[in-house]
């Protein structure tokens, strides 16, 4: 899919302020995203890299949407308007681009991805050879490209093919030659051909699920936090007696994971088994989950000697936090786990999926059982209700502030929305940085008490004006 043809000028470029997110850039083709933001992001990005580094050289790579190429196309040429020198990695997942910016030694890289959003969205997630790119840097291109402020040059654009490599580095830290029969969905996202490399050298019986690229989606959403998303995943668990089962998201920087039984390792509970490792060559380290995480994490990384550390979600956001705490691992609910042990401290489903393996064999015992001594709490998953684009950010703030003249609460976290502990467990409101809705969830001891929570939530969101439904995630 080509773009149309656009030439390159050095003018201003106004971007539609909801897409210029948090962690991200990220939109709706035809909406509010097109080449030609493509375009002015290229002439923007590479700007900025040239004057925060003083060097030119910066990967690209594209996920399997139908509109990841001609955005591609538009960007590299306003990177090369900008004289950048673009090492094309082309169809990948997005920790297959953070290795090549590593690999390859180049200044930056900037991902096209919609991740696990709907077909029709896309977006670009963007990183510096040594640090995340976020927050107020994402507002600064933004300025950059606002005030038509654009360094120039005659840049150029070479083919990386870095897979065979990318998967060499998985590889290298595989200990074990235990051959488990694992069952991999892939659900058709952009880690189809780096999934068939991988499982072709791993040792055992591997059997791939959805493995074909396809910007359509057409098996399931690639979303491995919603259950119904791995059903097909725990159905092939059971039917071949596999020893788990993978998952990714559309770009691969996400895991799901089922385990024998055919049971959801929710994400923060996945994080005890890698902190279990990594606490054995780190005693007392920090490690950190975001405020979704249950409490159950925070208690079993404390009682195995580590330093538990809530944060903020957001890939960009806990990648900063780890370098600031020089965190060996850090987690997010959704799925973003994070290997500075051994590895690049970005998130890397691939990666996590060897390090799970080494983790079971290690242990010598089925995966349901390396769990089964942690309490099981009542919880519900995320459940998502869309808002106003506009008033998002503004809605949680308003919750902040009836709660805190209000009763029946020990303590609120606000570092990131609010998380709202009383005697029954906590519940969690906060905004998405990634789409259009506010984010809930909640976790109790006890059924009762969990209803109790989800009714208390339920309650704030009414006042505010909006429905919240425990029931329909």
């Amino acid at each position: 899919m080509s773009s149309p043809a656009i030439t390159p000028e050095k003018t201003p470029y106004i971007f539609d302020p909801t897409i210029l997110r948090e962690y991200d850039i990220r939109g709706q083709i035809d909406k509010n995203l097109s080449p030609q933001d493509a375009l002015a992001l290229g002439k923007a990005f590479g700007t900025f890299v040239r004057r925060e580094t003083g060097g030119n050289i910066i990967c690209v790579g594209f996920d399997g949407r139908h509109s990841s190429p001609g955005l591609c196309e538009a960007l590299i040429k306003g990177l090369k308007a900008a004289g950048i020198a673009v090492k094309n990695t082309g169809l990948g997942p997005t920790p297959q681009l953070y290795f090549a910016v590593k690999h390859l030694k180049a200044d930056a890289g900037i991902m096209i991805t919609g991740s696990h959003n709907p077909p029709d969205y896309n977006g670009f997630k963007m990183c510096l050879q040594n640090a995340p790119v976020f927050g107020q840097t994402i507002q600064q291109i933004g300025h950059i490209a606002a005030e038509g402020n654009f360094e120039t040059g005659e840049g150029s654009e070479d083919t990386a093919d870095i897979c065979n490599a990318y998967i060499h580095r998985l590889m290298e830290d595989l200990q074990t030659t235990h051959k488990f029969k694992i069952a991999w969905d892939n659900g058709n996202g952009a880690a189809g051909n780096a999934l068939r490399m991988l499982a072709a050298k791993l040792p055992g019986e591997h059997i791939l699920l959805y493995d074909e690229v396809d910007g359509d989606f057409p098996n399931h959403h690639p979303d491995p936090t919603v259950d119904k998303n791995l059903s097909d995943l725990i159905q092939l668990v059971h039917r071949e007696q596999c020893d788990f089962g993978i998952a990714f998201d559309g770009d691969g920087d996400r895991i799901g994971v089922v385990d024998d039984k055919g049971n959801v390792l929710r994400c923060d509970i996945l994080m005890t088994l890698y902190a279990r490792g990594v606490l054995e060559k780190h005693p007392g380290a920090p490690i950190i989950g975001d405020i979704k995480c249950s409490s159950v994490m925070f208690e079993e990384i404390e009682r195995m000697g580590g330093t538990p550390v809530i944060w903020k979600t957001g890939h960009s956001l806990i990648k900063d936090k780890m370098h600031a705490l020089n965190s060996p691992l850090a987690g997010e609910l959704s799925g973003h786990i994070f290997f500075a042990d051994h590895y690049y401290g970005y998130d890397d489903a691939l990666y996590c999926a060897v390090r799970l393996i080494n983790e079971v064999a290690h242990n010598g015992k089925p995966l349901s059982e390396l769990t089964a001594h942690i309490n099981n709490l009542h919880s519900t998953p995320e459940v998502r209700f869309e808002v106003d684009e506009r008033e998002k950010f503004d809605l949680v703030p308003r919750v902040y502030e009836n709660l805190k003249n209000s009763t029946g609460y020990t303590d609120i976290n606000d570092i990131d929305g609010v998380r709202v502990t009383t005697k029954d467990g906590w519940w969690l409101l906060r905004p998405s940085n990634t789409q259009n809705v506010l984010v809930a969830r909640a976790e109790s001891k006890t059924e009762e008490g969990l209803k109790r929570l989800t009714e208390m939530a339920c309650s704030h969101v009414a006042k505010i004006g909006y429905t919240l439904d425990f029931t329909k995630p």
